[in-house]
C-alpha cells in the first residue's frame, strides 16, 4: 500500500511538472506557430538561437572565471573549513566549496539574463557593414560608432563587474581563512595570495584603462559645444584628459604590480594620487577654464571647424544632402492662361479635409455601430484615363460596440471589417457631401476600382484574436433586415489540427472556452497579432514604424503598405531629433494582406549600411524592392513622418555657412495655420500638381516655410512619389527681397474681407459651427494659389458639409459656392464702390435682343441653358475669364425666371 502510495505521488508530481513546463512553454510555442504559419521560422529561429547563444556566451564566462579564482583563493589559503561564531560553528570545507559552486552559478545566471537584452547589438556588430564615411577626428569608419562602440561598452561594463565581484570575493574568502587572527588585528596573506588579488586589481585597472579609450570616442556625441558633437574644449581639453589618465592608468597596474614584487604595495598610492590629480584637474577644471577665458571670447573662430563637421554629419545623417535647392524665381501674378496649363493640378485640389470627412464618412457610410473608421488616407488613382487624388477609409470592425458581447459573437461570428469609401478630393454633391467613388455594402464602385475581397481581418483597430472555419458561419455585411454569412477561403492564422495547440491557445488567452468549445474543429484557424501594428513590430522590433499606414486596392484586394525606418542615436557629430536617434532612412516598406495577413518586407534602400546588416542577419526576412507589384508600387508614397522630421531638421540645416549656421541668421520655422479657429503647425498635404519647369503632374508631398518668428513664407519643399523619381527632395526658395505671404497671412485677409466676416458671422449666429479647413498653397508655375475649404455643421451634428471655398491669389481673396467659381472670381472686374448720383439723361434707345426681363418663361430657360452649356466648355478649356462671364449670365438669366414665375 506504501509502495502504491509513493508511485501515485510521483505520477502527480511528474504530473504537475509537466504542467508547468507546459504553462511555460504556452507563449513560445505559440508564438513558434504564429511564426511558422508566416512562412518566417527562420526570423524566429536567428532571434531564439541568438538570445540562447548570449545568455551562455556571458553565463559561462561568468562562471568559469568567477568560480577559478575563487577556487584559486580557496587553494591559497589553506582549503579548510572554519570555524564561525567565536568558533561555535564549524563549516566543512566541501559545505563552503558547494556554496561557492552555488553562489557562482546563480550570479553567472543573473549576468547571463542581463546580458540577452544585448542580442541585437551583437548580431549587429557581428555582420556589421561599413557607411564608407570617416569621422574628422579620429578617422573611424562611421559603422564603427554604430556597430561596435556599443558593444565594446557594454562589454566594458560587464567586465568592470565581473572583476570587482571576483575580487571581493576572493578577498573575502581570505579573510574567512584568517577569521582568528582578523579576531586579533592580526591579517596576513601568503605571497600567492597578494599577487592573486593584485592580479584582479590589475585587471580591473586595465578594464578602467580601456573605457577611457571608448569615452574619448563618445566625445562625438558631446552636447557641450555649440553644436551636438566634439567641440573645441572637448579635442584640446577633455580628450588630453582621457589620455593621460589612460597613461595614469597604466602607470598604477604597473606600480601595483610592481610594489607587490617587491613587496612595497605602497607606492601605489603615488600612481593614484596622479590618476587623481588629472581626474580631478584636466578632467573637471581645465576644460571649464579653457572654455571660459579661450574659447568663449573667440567662440565662432575656436568652433567653426566643429560647427562645419556637425552641418556635414547632421545634413547626411537625415538625407538632407541629397535636397536639391531650386530658386523659386519672383511671384508672378496668377493668370487664365497659368491656370488653363494646370487643369489637372486644378482638378486634384484637395477640399476635404481629412479631419471633416473622417466625420462625414462615419455619418453617411459606417452603416452599422459595429464598423468603425479608424482614419482616412490620401492617395491617388487612374479613373477613367485620369489621374485623381482620392481620399479612403477602411471600414474596420468594432467589436467593443456590439449590442451583445458574447464569446461567440466576439471571436467566432463578427471576425473582420469589410470593404471601404473612397471619394475624390475635389467633388461636392449639391448637399455638400462628397462624391462617392466606393460606397455601401458590399461595395459598390465605379469602373477600374472594383474590389473582389474586401474582408479586412487585419487592420489598425482588429485587436481580439478570432477563430475562423469554425462550425458557425461569420457574419459577412448587413443586407436590409438580413445578415450575410461567409467561411474564411484564406491561409491566416494558426490551423488547430491537434488538442495540443488547442490546450496551448487556451492557456495563452487565459479562456477555456477555445479547448472546450466545439464549434472549433481540426479545420478551425485562430487569427492573432491581427493588428497590423502590433503586426509588423511582432516580426521586426528592430525597426521604427510610421504611425500612418495607409490601405491599397491592389488587384481587387486590399492591401496595407506599412513604412518602415532604420534608425540610430549613435552616428558621430550628428544632432539627435528629439532625444530619439540621430540618424534615419525608410529602408523598408512592408506589404500586409487584409484578408491573408501575410507579410512582404520590401527593402527600398539598399544603400543603407543598416539594412545591409539586417539583411545579413536575416536574409528571408525581406524582399528586394524590385519585386514589387506593379499596381502596388503605383501607390507607393514618400512617408509623412520622414517627410516632417527631415523639414524640422532642414529648418535649421539648410544654413551650411558656419558663421551663418553659428549665428542663427536664416533660421526657419514650419508655417503655420488656422484650423477649427485654433493657430497650429500646418501638416504636410499631398497633392497632384506639375512641379515648376515640369511637363506632366505627379504626387508629391509639400510643406511651406516661414522665417523663426515671422509669418511670410521664404521656402517649400517637395518629395516626390512617383515611378522613377520616388523619394527625391526638392527645395524651392522664394527671393528674400520680395514679400511672399504665409498662410497665417492669407488667413488674417481672409478675416479682413468684409463680405467673409459678415457671412461666417451670419452663419454663426444661426447657430452652426464653421470649419476652416487645411489652407493649401499650391504652386502653378511660378505664381501661388491658396485655396481654404469651408464646412458648416450643425452645433449639436458631427455631419460636416462643404458649403464654400475660399481662394486668393496676388491681392484678391474670393468665397464662392465652389472651387470653379472662386477661381473665376479671381480674374473677374472687382465690384466697383457706389459712386455719386449723376444727372439723369435720355434713355438709351432698347438693344437687341431684348433685356430678360423681356422674355418668355421659355426663353429664359434656354437662355439660361446655352450659357450652363457655354460656361462648360470654357471650363474644360480652363478660359476662366469666360468661364465667370457665363456664370453671371446664366444667374441673371435664372433671377429672371424666377421673378416671372412668381
Amino acid at each position: 500500500m506504501v509502495k502504491v502510495q509513493r508511485i501515485l505521488m510521483l505520477i502527480i508530481a511528474i504530473l504537475i511538472l509537466l504542467f508547468l513546463l507546459f504553462m511555460m512553454a504556452a507563449g513560445f510555442y505559440t508564438d513558434l506557430l504564429w511564426f511558422q504559419g508566416l512562412g518566417l521560422s527562420t526570423v524566429f529561429w536567428t532571434a531564439l538561437k541568438a538570445k540562447i547563444g548570449v545568455f551562455l556566451a556571458f553565463s559561462l564566462v561568468f562562471v568559469a572565471f568567477f568560480l577559478i579564482n575563487l577556487l584559486i583563493a580557496r587553494r591559497l589559503s589553506g582549503g579548510q573549513g572554519v570555524f564561525l561564531l567565536v568558533n561555535r560553528y564549524y563549516v566543512p570545507a566541501r559545505t563552503i566549496n558547494l556554496a561557492l559552486v552555488g553562489v557562482a552559478l546563480v550570479l553567472g545566471l543573473l549576468n547571463g539574463l542581463g546580458a540577452v537584452g544585448q542580442w541585437d547589438s551583437i548580431l549587429l556588430f557581428l555582420n556589421q557593414r561599413s557607411f564608407g564615411i570617416l569621422d574628422p577626428i579620429f578617422s573611424q569608419d562611421v559603422g564603427f560608432y554604430v556597430f561596435a562602440l556599443p558593444v565594446y561598452g557594454f562589454v566594458r561594463s560587464w567586465l568592470l563587474e565581473l572583476l570587482l565581484v571576483t575580487l571581493l570575493g576572493s578577498a573575502a574568502l581570505y579573510v574567512l581563512a584568517q577569521l582568528a587572527s582578523w579576531r586579533e588585528f592580526k591579517l596576513w596573506l601568503t605571497r600567492k595570495a597578494t599577487l592573486h588579488l593584485a592580479s584582479l586589481g590589475a585587471l580591473f585597472l586595465l578594464v578602467v584603462a580601456w573605457g577611457y579609450k571608448l569615452i574619448a570616442f563618445e566625445l562625438l556625441y558631446s552636447p557641450e559645444g555649440v553644436t551636438f558633437g566634439a567641440s573645441y574644449t572637448d579635442i584640446h581639453a577633455r580628450l588630453l584628459a582621457f589620455n593621460l589618465s589612460f597613461w595614469a592608468v597604466l602607470l598604477c597596474v604597473a606600480l601595483l604590480i610592481g610594489g607587490v614584487l617587491v613587496r612595497k604595495p605602497w607606492i601605489l598610492a603615488a600612481g593614484g594620487a596622479l590618476w587623481l590629480a588629472i581626474a580631478v584637474g584636466l578632467t573637471g577644471v581645465y576644460p571649464t577654464i579653457m572654455q571660459q577665458f579661450e574659447v568663449k571670447p573667440n567662440e565662432l573662430i575656436k568652433e567653426k571647424p566643429y560647427i562645419e563637421y556637425n552641418i556635414e554629419f547632421t545634413r547626411h545623417a537625415y538625407g538632407l544632402d541629397g535636397i536639391q535647392e531650386i530658386d523659386f524665381g519672383s511671384i508672378s501674378d496668377l493668370t487664365p492662361e497659368a491656370l488653363a496649363g494646370a487643369q489637372s493640378t486644378i482638378e486634384n485640389i484637395r477640399l476635404w479635409d481629412y479631419r471633416p470627412i473622417k466625420d462625414t464618412y462615419a455619418q453617411i457610410q459606417e452603416i452599422r455601430t459595429y464598423y468603425e473608421f479608424v482614419d482616412v488616407d490620401v492617395d491617388r488613382y487612374y479613373v477613367d484615363g485620369t489621374y485623381r487624388q482620392v481620399t479612403l477609409s477602411p471600414r474596420e470592425m468594432a467589436t467593443e460596440q456590439l449590442q451583445s458581447r458574447t464569446w461567440v459573437n466576439e471571436h467566432l461570428q463578427f471576425t473582420h471589417g469589410y470593404g471601404l469609401v473612397m471619394s475624390p478630393v475635389n467633388e461636392v454633391t449639391p448637399d455638400g457631401l462628397p462624391e462617392l467613388w466606393i460606397r455601401d455594402l458590399p461595395p459598390h464602385t465605379v469602373p477600374g476600382l472594383e474590389i473582389t475581397r474586401p474582408e479586412i481581418y487585419y487592420g489598425e483597430e482588429t485587436d481580439p484574436y478570432v477563430f475562423v472555419n469554425s462550425t458557425i458561419e461569420e457574419f459577412d455585411y448587413p443586407s436590409g433586415d438580413q445578415n450575410m454569412t461567409t467561411t474564411y477561403q484564406g491561409h491566416g492564422g494558426v490551423l488547430l489540427d491537434s488538442p495540443v495547440k488547442r490546450a496551448a491557445f487556451a492557456y495563452r488567452f487565459g479562456d477555456a472556452s477555445v479547448f472546450l468549445s466545439e464549434y472549433l474543429t481540426s479545420e478551425s484557424r485562430v487569427m492573432i497579432y491581427r493588428n497590423i501594428h502590433q503586426r509588423v513590430r511582432r516580426v521586426a522590433p528592430f525597426l521604427l514604424y510610421d504611425s500612418d499606414p495607409y490601405l491599397v486596392i491592389v488587384d481587387g484586394r486590399l492591401v496595407w503598405v506599412q513604412d518602415a525606418y532604420t534608425a540610430t542615436d549613435a552616428y558621430p557629430y550628428s544632432e539627435p531629433y528629439q532625444g530619439r536617434f540621430n540618424y534615419i532612412r525608410n529602408s523598408v516598406k512592408v506589404a500586409i494582406d487584409a484578408y491573408h495577413g501575410d507579410m512582404t518586407f520590401y527593402v527600398m534602400d539598399r544603400e543603407d549600411p543598416l539594412i545591409q546588416t539586417y539583411e545579413a542577419i536575416f536574409p528571408v526576412l525581406f524582399t528586394p524592392w524590385e519585386e514589387i507589384p506593379e499596381e502596388l508600387g503605383a501607390h507607393l508614397r514618400y512617408p509623412e513622418g520622414l517627410f516632417m522630421i527631415q523639414a524640422q531638421m532642414n529648418n535649421t540645416y539648410h544654413m551650411q555657412d558656419p558663421t551663418v549656421f553659428y549665428n542663427k541668421e536664416d533660421l526657419w520655422a514650419v508655417a503655420h495655420e488656422m484650423y477649427a479657429g485654433n493657430e497650429q503647425a500646418m501638416e504636410p498635404y499631398y497633392v497632384i500638381m506639375r512641379l515648376p519647369d515640369s511637363q506632366e503632374e505627379e504626387f508629391i508631398l509639400i510643406q511651406p516655410f516661414t522665417p523663426a518668428n515671422k509669418q511670410n513664407m521664404v521656402a517649400w519643399m517637395a518629395a516626390r512619389s512617383d515611378g522613377e523619381q520616388y523619394g527625391k527632395l526638392l527645395l524651392y526658395k522664394f527671393p528674400k527681397q520680395e514679400l511672399v505671404y504665409g498662410p497665417l497671412q492669407i488667413e488674417a485677409r481672409i478675416d479682413q474681407e468684409p463680405a467673409i466676416s459678415g457671412q461666417l458671422s451670419l452663419w454663426h449666429q444661426r447657430g452652426s459651427q464653421v470649419i476652416r479647413g487645411n489652407l493649401l498653397v499650391i504652386p502653378i508655375d511660378h505664381s501661388l494659389l491658396y485655396v481654404e475649404p469651408l464646412y458648416i455643421q450643425a452645433e449639436t451634428g458631427r455631419l460636416p458639409e462643404l458649403k464654400r471655398v475660399i481662394v486668393s491669389s496676388g491681392d484678391r481673396v474670393i468665397m464662392a459656392e465652389s472651387l470653379e467659381q472662386a477661381l473665376a472670381g479671381l480674374f473677374r472686374a472687382p465690384t466697383a464702390p457706389p459712386e455719386e448720383p449723376a444727372p439723369p439723361e435720355e434713355p438709351a434707345p432698347p438693344e437687341e435682343p431684348a433685356p430678360p426681363e423681356t422674355r418668355g418663361i421659355h426663353e429664359l430657360a434656354l437662355s439660361a441653358m446655352e450659357h450652363y452649356e457655354q460656361a462648360r466648355q470654357y471650363l474644360q478649356q480652363g478660359d476662366w475669364s469666360g468661364y465667370g462671364s457665363e456664370l453671371e449670365a446664366m444667374q441673371r438669366d435664372l433671377e429672371a425666371l424666377a421673378a416671372a414665375t412668381e
